[in-house]
């Protein structure tokens, strides 16, 4: 017997997420396409973590790459999961928008919708661990950065769900 299928979410108006959020956008480049000319979806991820490196200089005010390198604490992705909903074409501006759904003990949640005008074009369910790069191992959330993704989180009208 198969399990019955989760059910798809009902794509969201850009309007409709919280004003406060923060944005990004990103022009889709010939070398993010098929030979359709249409978005390889592997590269919504990759398109969708330069936007996370963006809310982390421009919102949380942490530098993503001093993090990494210098205080040696690497944030990888342990679940990654996309539902796409209409395709991405080359030349569309689209428009980034990450919420945090939930900030743990040694990971955090996001929630990147993907939208061409108002229609949403994909939506990215995104777990990162934080991890001791020396050792690959997972430590808890650093403070700093644990402090400014529950106030970012705040600033968008939303709940943490540990």
């Amino acid at each position: 017997m198969t399990a019955p299928a989760a059910p798809r979410p009902t794509p969201i108006p850009a309007s409709a997420l919280p004003a406060t959020a923060f944005r990004g956008t990103a022009r889709v480049r010939f070398g993010d396409c098929d030979p359709a000319g249409i978005v390889f979806f592997p590269n919504w991820f990759i398109i969708a973590h330069g936007i996370v490196e963006d809310l982390f200089r421009e919102r949380l005010r942490i530098d993503f790459h001093e993090m990494h390198a210098t205080r040696g604490i690497g944030t990888g992705f342990v679940h990654a999961a996309a539902t796409f909903m209409r395709p991405g074409s080359m030349g569309d501006e689209v428009t980034l928008t990450p919420l945090v759904r939930r900030v743990g003990g040694a990971s955090y949640a996001l929630d990147l919708h993907i939208h061409r005008g108002e229609e949403e074009l994909v939506r990215l369910d995104l777990v990162t661990a934080t991890t001791d790069l020396a050792s690959r191992t997972s430590v808890p959330v650093p403070p700093d950065l644990r402090a400014a993704l529950l106030r970012y989180q705040g600033e968008c009208g939303q709940e943490n769900t540990p």
